[in-house]
């Protein structure tokens, strides 16, 4: 077979096609691109787009939480598989949305879905967004709400014993944040890491980044404005907790366990793979899953949640959990 026969056989990067048609009508709606609008209108959009499809949420008990944790107030929402008595298992949840966009409400699908397939509760961190806080404040938050399940879960139902942390997007990078700082600050003890779609480095000069920078729902425009948004320095940047990719092998030794799932057509692909491979290279035990066709964000979008594709990675992520924390 000749060269030439060989790359006409080579797959081509294209969406399937339920995502293409979403692709199509995102990309000619004419609204203006999101890095263009003030935070709370870019967060009415993502809350609308969320809303503009209605599926039926799977059953959950949801409760609210208060917690003080080294003076700081901290908002949690706990979802639990209904009826489940005692002490549940447990996965931290940060959401995505750039550090700016995204909530409970957004991403209550979600959360409900990873819930009900890997029999585990989940702790939503409502953490403070960005541009009104700059980093380090919202991962900052975050761990110490980790370390507040981890110590204290039995008094919300949760085996604080059997916890893992998990995030879409830059929750992924939050995620990672977490169980290193578990790790070099002699942190909770966590089962797994659960990084779905990560951003795990603040540059911008991936091969992915080229590829899709525009037209493929998250585009480099808005990573640029997120990360400007988020974390405003270079020496903040380039830290391993706004950047774990940063991290040296010897620090990522000793994390737990982690899932990574990528998109083939997304900007943070690339950085994503890259993650899971150092992770690998650092003996740290890694299940990494590039789900072809898709686009930033696939297991989060409402729009997209009857896919096949995208109902098989979500349960693949739940199971991972589900055996992680038994």
């Amino acid at each position: 077979m000749s060269a030439d026969q060989i790359d006409a056989l080579a797959p081509a990067e294209s969406a399937q096609r339920q995502v293409q048609a979403f692709l199509d009508k995102l990309n000619t709606s004419g609204d203006p691109p999101l890095e263009t609008l003030p935070p709370e209108e870019a967060r009415q959009v993502l809350s609308g787009l969320q809303s503009s499809t209605q599926g039926e949420l799977r059953p959950a008990e949801v409760s609210q939480h208060s917690i003080e944790a080294d003076g700081k107030q901290v908002r949690l929402t706990i979802v639990r598989p209904p009826h489940r008595e005692g002490p549940l298992p447990a996965f931290m949840f940060f959401h995505g949305g750039g550090w700016v966009l995204g909530d409970y409400p957004t991403h209550e699908r979600l959360i409900r879905d990873l819930v009900a397939e890997s029999d585990a509760a989940a702790v939503y961190v409502d953490y403070s967004r960005s541009p009104e806080a700059r980093f380090p404040t919202a991962i900052d938050e975050a761990y110490l709400a980790t370390q507040w399940i981890a110590a204290n879960g039995a008094e919300v139902g949760i085996d604080g014993s059997r916890l893992a942390v998990a995030g879409n997007s830059v929750g992924g990078n939050m995620a990672a944040v977490v169980a290193l700082r578990s790790v070099l600050e002699d942190g909770p003890k966590l089962r797994m890491q659960m990084l779905l779609w990560p951003v795990t480095d603040a540059r911008f000069d991936t091969v992915s980044y080229e590829r899709f920078a525009n037209d493929h729902f998250l585009t480099r425009a808005m990573m640029v404005w997120f990360w400007n948004s988020y974390a405003t320095t270079a020496g903040e940047r380039e830290g391993l907790y706004a950047s774990p990719l940063r991290a040296t092998h010897a620090q990522m030794r000793n994390l737990p366990p982690a899932v990574i799932q990528t998109a083939e057509l997304d900007v943070l692909r690339d950085e994503g793979e890259a993650y899971a491979r150092k992770l690998d290279e650092a003996g740290v035990e890694v299940v990494a899953l590039r789900v072809n066709g898709m686009i930033h964000d696939y297991g989060l979008l409402n729009p997209l949640a009857e896919l096949p594709a995208v109902q098989s990675a979500l349960r693949q992520a739940a199971h991972e959990i589900k055996r992680r924390l038994a």
